[in-house]
């Protein structure tokens, strides 16, 4: 599998966001170095560790958009993940600065997804690339419609 062709330039509006040259979506990033405690024995970052940098990316793009997550949480939603996927390219090793880069991707009544492509940050090497699908649940676990904010964050997403 081969990684995709990104060219992330700054976004002309907003120093937060790239867009990318080939593909010519807008995707918020974050920058991030990886930790000791984020690898494994071999010096790499640990497999399952790339969701955690996933989920940085869009508490991040969510805090920015000036909805945290907490506020979220607050206003009684919570978004379970129910799906996801993950493409690996090349490794992440220890003290590696990296760019997480993240997009909603789609929204439906009660659920919401968000891409991902982690780049290396000297490099601008696609190291991954990923998504995770989330449903709207109130605190019980029901599923309910998708937030009014979270919904017009989407829908004011820069293109």
């Amino acid at each position: 599998m081969r990684a995709p062709d990104f060219q992330p330039a700054p976004y002309e509006h907003d120093a937060r966001f790239v867009r990318d040259t080939k593909g010519g979506m807008v995707w918020h990033r974050v920058g991030q170095r990886v930790l000791f405690a984020d690898t494994d024995r071999t010096g790499a970052v640990y497999h399952a560790n790339y969701f955690r940098f996933f989920e940085l990316g869009r508490v991040t793009l969510l805090r920015d958009s000036g909805f945290p997550l907490r506020q979220v949480e607050a206003d009684g939603f919570v978004y379970p993940i129910f799906q996801l996927g993950l493409d690996y390219f090349r490794p992440l090793d220890y003290d590696d600065p990296m760019w997480i880069h993240t997009r909603f991707r789609e929204l439906r009544p009660v659920t919401i997804d968000f891409d991902y492509i982690i780049t290396h940050a000297e490099t601008g090497v696609v190291l991954c690339r990923g998504f995770t699908r989330h449903c709207a649940t109130n605190r019980k676990g029901r599923p309910v419609a998708v937030d009014p904010v979270t919904v017009g964050i989407f829908n004011n997403f820069p293109v």
